[in-house]
């Protein structure tokens, strides 16, 4: 069964939600969180992450950027910008982008069930910034990045989802980016009972993005329960914050690859050694491939587009038929010589919002020689691995639209 839970959530007032909810803080690099806050002293960025409020000889990772976050929050509350609800509550969060919406549920979520693997990962984290976030709950006292996370389509939680949405929503904007906003508060007492019953009946969640939010989470909770050994298990700091969309939903954008060189061979030697595992066919223009396995490759001012032969994929295996490690394993670690891509500076990622455009004007600039264009992993493919207990390729989601932080804080102390 899966633990949801509702909360006295502390959120911006429908007037000010478009001003305060910022994209998360791992998404811009300090200089772009900067102009997007540079006229607006409302915007989540100040607290997700402030450092952005100093200049860059700054650690982001000191007690005063910590400490200025905190500050900012409790203005934000101050001021009446941001106001806690006086019952628990559940939060339906809709988010519409190019037509196509995606409905969830925000809410508390079981420590407990991640560390017992009820909450399903697919990636490994990095200590450095499971401390970082850990530090930032520390000094606020409270959570306020959402972990985005999948569950199984279920007909009973749609139907509740649709009758909570034929009502207005509480706070509706569109953010900068033109994707649309809407938050529906939900405290009436049989409503909440029937979203906990429903989510009761589902077996398993997997967490989609937010790993490190939701390991810091864990360590949060461990901290506060060495300092409070009586707890009950009903303190705040045992639950972390969650949007939970059903599969059908969600729509993953391919994640591309560019590399600085060719391993010092010409385009023409690489793509001969290719050959003895990809087809390969010059194309007329960019490669958005239309199904797993194809790539394109653009270098040199032309596109190819390559097909793995039969029997270059291991289709039984969850991770190893991901077109990340096909490519990776067949292509970029034995011809390329990158075999670690999480470390070697020879490679980049480029979201797929970016488009195939923005390989060919990386590589035409000089500062990349080669481009690869993939096929989307599938929601289907990453439940796969989470259910075997393995780890995604590097860099293989790339989930749009993005949840906005400050839509909905969790306060770990009352």
């Amino acid at each position: 069964m899966a633990i949801v839970r509702p909360f006295r959530g502390l959120r911006p007032t429908s007037e000010m939600a478009g001003k305060v909810a910022a994209p998360p803080y791992d998404v811009l690099n300090a200089q772009e969180a900067r102009a997007l806050a540079h006229d607006n002293p409302y915007t989540f960025l100040r607290v997700n992450k402030a450092e952005l409020e100093f200049d860059d000889t700054v650690d982001p990772y000191s007690e005063q950027v910590y400490q200025r976050a905190k500050d900012n929050l409790q203005q934000l509350r101050d001021q009446g910008v941001m106001i806690r609800d006086p019952r628990p509550s559940f939060y339906i969060y809709r988010l519409t982008m190019n037509n196509r919406r995606q409905t969830g549920l925000l809410a508390l979520a079981s420590v407990d069930e991640y560390n017992q693997g009820k909450i399903k990962k697919h990636e490994h984290t990095r200590p450095e910034k499971v401390i970082d976030r850990g530090n930032h709950m520390a000094y606020l006292e409270a959570q306020v990045g959402l972990v985005f996370t999948i569950f199984r389509y279920e007909v009973a939680i749609d139907a509740i989802f649709q009758k909570i949405t034929a009502a207005p929503a509480t706070s509706d904007f569109v953010a900068h980016d033109g994707v649309r906003h809407e938050l529906w508060v939900v405290d009436d007492p049989g409503a909440v009972a029937a979203i906990t019953g429903a989510f009761a009946r589902i077996p398993e969640l997997y967490i989609a993005d937010g790993h490190h939010r939701s390991a810091a989470a864990a360590e949060i909770c461990r901290r506060y329960r060495e300092k409070h050994p009586n707890y009950t298990g009903e303190e705040p700091f045992n639950f972390f914050l969650n949007v939970l969309f059903p599969d059908r939903e969600l729509y993953i954008m391919p994640y591309n690859r560019v590399v600085k060189d060719l391993n010092g061979m010409t385009l023409d030697q690489l793509l001969q050694k290719a050959s003895a595992k990809f087809d390969i066919q010059p194309h007329p223009g960019e490669v958005n491939p239309q199904k797993p396995h194809q790539f394109g490759i653009y270098g040199g001012g032309k596109w190819y587009l390559l097909t793995a032969k039969p029997g270059v994929v291991d289709e039984s295996s969850p991770t190893l038929s991901i077109d990340a490690s096909v490519l990776a394993d067949n292509f970029i670690a034995p011809l390329l010589g990158i075999t670690n891509p999480k470390t070697d500076k020879r490679i980049d990622f480029v979201g797929g919002i970016r488009g195939t455009g923005e390989l060919v004007r990386l590589v035409d600039s000089g500062q990349f020689a080669l481009a690869f264009s993939l096929y989307p992993t599938s929601i289907s493919q990453l439940l796969r691995v989470a259910d075997a207990g393995d780890v995604m390729p590097p860099k293989s989601t790339w989930f749009e639209p993005k949840l906005r932080s400050g839509m909905v804080v969790n306060l770990l102390t009352d």
